[in-house]
């Protein structure tokens, strides 16, 4: 026993001395050129918040610090910095989330520290820097993380000798501002990389442009656990042998429109977690077996039943799923029987495809499931009862399907963790019962869209909301006035209200909502200072002929985080609420049109307005625009048409750098359209409608446009902005919403739901114009529509709309041009409306593709003209040119003098003319000037009619 207890004690002795010593080796022991080197790193970088976007970022090289005063601070208790505990060499660096700002070069310290075996610099900010090719200084290197990091340009090939990774992360370096991809990946280096880390388990390049297939060798990685090509313009057949790779457990191949593929005959061993392949072009398997017989002559399947788009019920047997999404591809039919094995999945997402046929029932058994998407399919049939049993669910996404049938809220009331319901566009009946709402057990919703599903008053349970961020009750039956409650609801987090379309009435309400009712007789008491109003009450007051220096607020007001506010094509009426110009500084899109609202404009619009939309259109506004709308320097789409504004035309809007649509038609707008201040013009201005106002004088389009503002572009994108939601997650973090208008052709307005960027128009009809057509307006190469027609309008078409190459719509009908129509109009190919009816044109039409195939109706009202379509013909003859109508303005009646004298030159010729200079030479100087002068003036008329100088 003694000598037991012996030899335990000295076990112990030795073993606490090894910890002691291991310690303190490890505390005190650093190379002082890897401390110096990190040191450098460190120093070469500024700390920037905003630099890391991930919760708990914080700046970890804060902690390391220079060893003072002789003590040893050994570089290994540094955060972020692993050492190898037998050499003291740094071996691993993880500066995630460290806040870090700035560039780094390939003789950067960091490249110095060769034992590294784990780098990872993730989620920090490296200003566009490309990825060194020093990055091959790190042989052992085996994970390397460069995710999220702004690191642009041409990924190194030096990344494939690092032979040993088995972990690589270079996805998320996206534009900070604009979202999109700054890596690019060759596909020779992406062959490369494949061949030579045959050690790789994670592979996540998400966000690269690869723009190559997969090679083929991608499958014999046989250690590949993930692999991430999420957004990478891959193309060409997906090698369908990695679906077969024994580890493999995560599989992202997320929008690659061009990856054509088929999914396999899946067996229940195959280890697959998550399959992502929305968005590209995959199939079942029957597609591409059918397109590898490619010499078969003929292929009798008229005995088969069999649907090459149908889903795969193969997928049933990957009973190990907690993810998956085919969404987006040619997958229909039913949902597969067989996917009733998938009771592990926590996300299911089959949307914009092909689906029929019911909801299954047995998705009531899945009780892991948290996000249900089956959006955009054909699915029939009511929703499932057994729903309620989804315990566990937080979004369900089932719009714009033919869903039929009544859906009672108590079957959702149950779900506690349900945050997301979208029902929208299909044939339900959302019915809501107040008496069945228990306050203590109502979902607490983010998002909710009930658009179009036969609403006919506001769900009760709404009252209980407290953080709505998204609210569509848009295109409903909704009827009479918007419930008080309604705007105490979700006060702080709402971000984006759409009770549009439907038929609501009253005014907005006034005063914010108090339970109790209180009765105030306040008139004629000239009542000073602010209302007493107790915190309770609600306030029934009869308060005109007073005086209060209190602010009454609309209940809206109160809505601090509204970003989008839809209250269109309803009946409410009222006016305006003033708070709408700056109550709150997030609001980007503001919707009014189509109501009763009457009164002016909110005055005041303050220099932190982020509104981008604001139409107010077909109201009944009046009196002047609010000037403190230049504030608004975001505004990119202003309509204030078919109201009663009465003002000048609005120059001090040029100041406003990304206007692109001004609708101002069927107003009261009056006056000149001069010069702007400073020459000041619109720059970026593309949809121009000031029609049916009573503008006068002439219209000079340099005046209005910058030399760029209606250039042709390319540009297939819309005008419109995207609002993006604080959401939680990026299920549903944005929405884009169409700037929308009515243009006027032939008479007939057209409604048009979305404008592209390149769309170009100016409308100046229906007003009081005068003079020349601008012949500036023939270099506006992408101007789509001009309507010029119902005014004053004199002269000649300017040949220069020759050079409109992208017209399509022309209208000068109902002026005072005369002339012949210009030949330059038959280059106009894409010209399919044409209106130059009731003028004083003359000549022949001019044949060309486009000219010839209008109506008469284009051409009526003008008759001199002739030529196809009209049934006058021209004939051919030497008329000398011709003159202006007689009651047209240029036709000033000069002196009898003048005429005689020009005719005299005429008949007589030259001698006529000689002996007449002379006369008035020898004998009467001053005659003989003032018939010069005459001359001339003469010929500067004749060469302006003609077109030949301006």
């Amino acid at each position: 026993m003694m000598g037991l207890s012996h030899c335990l004690l000295l076990f112990f002795i030795f073993f606490f001395k090894g910890c002691n010593t291991g310690t303190s080796h490890e505390l005190s022991y650093c190379h002082d050129e890897e401390s110096f080197a990190l040191l450098q790193f460190k120093q070469s970088f500024t700390i920037n918040a905003s630099a890391s976007g991930l919760e708990g970022a914080y700046p970890k090289v804060l902690s390391w610090k220079q060893a003072q005063g002789g003590n040893n601070i050994s570089c290994c208790t540094w955060d972020g910095v692993e050492c190898d505990e037998h050499t003291g060499h740094v071996i691993g660096l993880d500066l995630r989330s460290s806040c870090l700002y700035g560039s780094i070069h390939s003789n950067s310290s960091l490249f110095s520290l060769v034992h590294l075996r784990g780098l990872n610099l993730a989620d920090n900010h490296f200003n566009y820097s490309q990825i060194p090719t020093s990055i091959r200084n790190f042989p052992r290197l085996t994970h390397l993380d460069l995710s999220a990091s702004v690191f642009s340009g041409q990924v190194p090939s030096e990344v494939s000798q690092l032979v040993k990774l088995s972990l690589l992360d270079l996805s998320f370096n996206t534009d900070p501002s604009s979202g999109v991809g700054l890596l690019t990946l060759d596909g020779s280096n992406l062959r490369s990389l494949v061949q030579n880390l045959t050690n790789l388990q994670h592979l996540r390049l998400r966000f690269i442009n690869i723009s190559s297939p997969i090679p083929d060798s991608m499958a014999n990685l046989s250690f590949l656990t993930t692999l991430d090509f999420h957004q990478c313009h891959l193309f060409g057949d997906f090698p369908v042998r990695i679906f077969q790779l024994q580890n493999l457990q995560n599989l992202y191949l997320r929008d690659n429109q061009d990856l054509i593929g088929y999914l396999p005959e899946f067996n229940k061993s195959s280890p697959l977690i998550t399959l992502d392949v929305h968005g590209t072009r995959f199939s079942g398997n029957l597609a591409l077996s059918i397109r590898k017989l490619g010499s078969l002559k003929q292929l009798d399947v008229a005995a088969c039943n069999f649907s090459a788009g149908l889903v795969p019920s193969s997928l049933g047997n990957l009973r190990e799923l907690t993810y998956l999404d085919i969404s987006a591809n040619p997958f229909g039919g039913p949902v597969p029987d067989s996917f009733a094995n998938l009771t592990k999945l926590s996300v299911f997402r089959i949307s914009s495809s092909l689906l029929t046929g019911p909801i299954p029932s047995w998705l009531g058994n899945f009780s892991e499931l948290k996000y249900l998407d089956f959006n955009y399919n054909s699915l029939s049939g009511s929703i499932p009862t057994s729903f309620s049993n989804l315990t566990n669910l937080q979004i369900l996404y089932l719009q714009s399907n033919n869903l039929s049938g009544i859906v009672e809220f108590q079957t959702f009331q149950n779900l506690q963790n349900l945050k997301q319901l979208v029902l929208s566009s299909n044939s339900l009946e959302f019915f809501s019962e107040s008496t069945a709402v228990n306050a203590s057990t109502v979902p607490q919703f983010t998002h909710l869209k009930l658009t179009s599903c036969n609403l006919r008053e506001f769900p009760y349970f709404l009252s209980y909301q407290k953080h709505l961020q998204y609210l569509l009750l848009n295109r409903n039956k909704i009827h009479g006035q918007v419930p008080k409650w309604m705007w105490n609801m979700s006060t702080e987090s709402l971000v984006h209200l759409d009770i549009s379309y439907n038929f609501l009435s009253g005014q907005l309400p006034v005063f914010f909502p108090w339970v109790n009712q209180l009765h105030l007789g306040l008139s004629s008491n000239m009542f000073h200072g602010p209302l007493p109003i107790p915190a309770s009450s609600t306030l029934v007051y009869e308060a005109h002929t007073n005086k209060f220096t209190g602010k009454l607020s609309p209940v809206i007001c109160n809505m601090s985080s509204l970003r989008a506010l839809e209250l269109d094509n309803n009946n409410l009426s009222g006016m305006i609420p003033q708070c709408f110009g700056n109550f709150s500084d997030p609001l980007t899109l503001l919707l009014l049109r189509n109501n009763s609202f009457h009164g002016t404009l909110p005055q005041t619009y303050t220099n932190k307005s982020n509104l981008r939309i604001l139409d107010v259109s077909q109201n009944q506004l009046q009196g002047q625009l609010p000037r403190s709308l230049a504030n608004c320097l975001m505004l990119e789409t202003l309509v204030l048409s078919n109201n009663y504004f009465n003002d000048v035309f609005p120059f001090w809007m040029a100041t406003l750098p990304e206007l692109k649509l001004l609708a101002m038609r069927h107003n009261a707008f009056q006056g000149l359209i001069g010069k702007g201040e400073n020459n000041q013009r619109f720059p970026k201005l593309r949809v121009f409608d000031i029609s049916h106002n009573n503008f006068t004088g002439k219209f000079v389009a340099e005046y209005v446009f910058s030399k760029y503002a209606m250039r042709s572009v390319n540009q297939s994108t819309y005008i419109s902005v995207v609002i993006n939601y604080d959401s939680g997650n990026d299920w549903l973090g944005h929405e884009a919403y169409d700037s929308t208008i009515n243009i006027t052709i032939k008479g007939v307005d057209r409604y048009y739901p979305r404008i592209q960027e390149a769309f170009a128009v100016i409308d100046i009809s229906s007003n009081k114009f005068e003079g020349k057509i601008d012949e500036s307006i023939g270099s506006l190469k992408g101007l789509w529509s001009l309507n010029f027609s119902n005014n004053l309008l004199s002269g000649r078409i300017p040949s220069s709309f020759g050079n409109l190459t992208n017209l399509e719509v022309l209208d000068l009908s109902n002026n005072k041009l005369w002339g012949e129509i210009p030949k330059q109009l038959a280059q106009l190919t894409f010209l399919a409306q044409f209106n130059v009816s009731h003028n004083n044109l003359t000549g022949p039409i001019p044949r060309g593709p486009q000219l010839n195939t209008f109506s008469i109706n284009s051409y009526k009202g003008n008759p001199g003209l002739c030529g196809d379509p009209l049934p006058k013909r021209c004939q051919s003859s030497n008329a000398p040119p011709e003159l202006p109508p007689s009651n047209t303005e240029e036709n000033d009646s000069g002196s009898e003098f003048e005429w005689a004298f020009v005719l005299a030159g005429c008949g007589s010729g030259f001698v006529v003319g000689v002996v007449l200079a002379d006369l008035a030479i020898t004998r009467r100087r001053e005659f003989f000037l003032e018939i010069v002068g005459t001359l001339i003036r003469l010929m500067e008329r004749i060469t302006s009619r003609k077109g030949f100088g301006r």
